[in-house]
């Protein structure tokens, strides 16, 4: 896997939020998931640079951010986090690329907070009830019970809850990658505290407001995955006028594991057509395979970054 730093910090209402800043372009800002950081994307996030001054963050209670048990990590603290980290950085309207909750945080920062994005792409989200896994969910009712696990066996079942989010099957240095940040008494205990302040209500909240998104919308899912079934995906595309959808075939719901570069592909075409790039390009990522545009999926026009601001 790909080396991964974060050489920047804030301080946001007594969280540490670990971030950086890299690249050369118009600003583009990434989001994960849980129970994932900024790694996740990282390789992603570098085959882009060279066209995007590209932003990568931790969300408080993940990566290398703080684990603080007093501070909430629900999706509506990190929804208004986001806002927040927008205005600091100085992004008026960046373009945006969230995953599974990742998604629900820049859905709620626009519809909630008034934060602005040159575009949106939104990877196997959380944004439609229901969600969780079955385990996600049985971890949610009894989270105190969970968090005092012995440590081998808290361990076990990460790799096994993490295993299963993958449709081809993870290497054992990314399989590392994602367990290693909740494997030490912090993490064990900020593992078990994101899940049991999981709640539908930060969706149910703003899923009828779907509607009023007039940014330019696409959507990415993984056809196998296996913890956000892809009809989600379907769903939430009738919600937002003018989505586009495209599906992955042999991907999970780490998509960006399982087939990272027809994701590469797809999220190049997407962001280089709202960054105004020469049709020829475009047209060499249209014969990306293992992508599937859905019926009515074309990508929208719209003017460059500039015209936006």
């Amino acid at each position: 896997m790909t080396d991964h730093r974060l050489g920047r910090s804030v301080r946001w209402r007594g969280r540490h939020v670990a971030w950086d800043r890299f690249g050369d372009g118009p600003p583009l800002v990434f989001l994960h998931g849980t129970p994932w950081s900024s790694a996740l994307w990282r390789p992603i996030a570098d085959a882009l640079s060279s066209r995007f001054t590209v932003y990568l963050w931790d969300m408080p209670g993940y990566g290398r951010s703080s684990k603080e048990e007093g501070h909430p990590v629900d999706l509506g603290v990190q929804g208004e986090l986001f806002a927040h980290l927008c205005d600091e950085w100085g992004l008026t309207r960046p373009h945006v690329v969230a995953h599974d909750i990742g998604g629900a945080v820049a859905l709620r920062a626009q519809l909630l907070h008034g934060t602005r994005y040159a575009s949106l792409c939104l990877v196997d989200v959380v944004a439609l009830a229901p969600w969780g896994s079955p385990f996600f969910r049985l971890v949610k009712e009894h989270a105190g019970v969970f968090a005092q696990l012995p440590p081998v066996v808290h361990r076990g079942a990460v790799e096994a809850y993490i295993r299963g989010a993958s449709h081809r099957g993870l290497a054992d240095d990314a399989l590392s990658m994602l367990v290693q940040p909740w494997t030490d008494a912090e993490g064990q205990a900020a593992f078990y505290r994101q899940i049991a302040e999981a709640d539908e209500a930060f969706t149910d909240e703003v899923e009828s407001r779907y509607g009023e998104l007039d940014e330019p919308v696409h959507i990415v899912w993984g056809l196998d995955d296996a913890w956000i079934p892809s009809d989600r995906g379907t769903r939430l595309q009738a919600m937002i006028p003018g989505a586009s959808l495209a599906e992955i075939a042999d991907a999970g719901h780490l998509i960006q594991l399982d087939s990272p570069e027809a994701l590469t592909a797809d999220l190049t075409r997407w962001l280089e057509l709202h960054r105004g790039a020469p049709a020829d390009v475009r047209d060499e990522l249209d014969s990306a395979e293992g992508i599937r545009p859905t019926t009515g999926a074309s990508y929208p026009s719209t003017p460059d970054d500039h015209d936006m601001e």
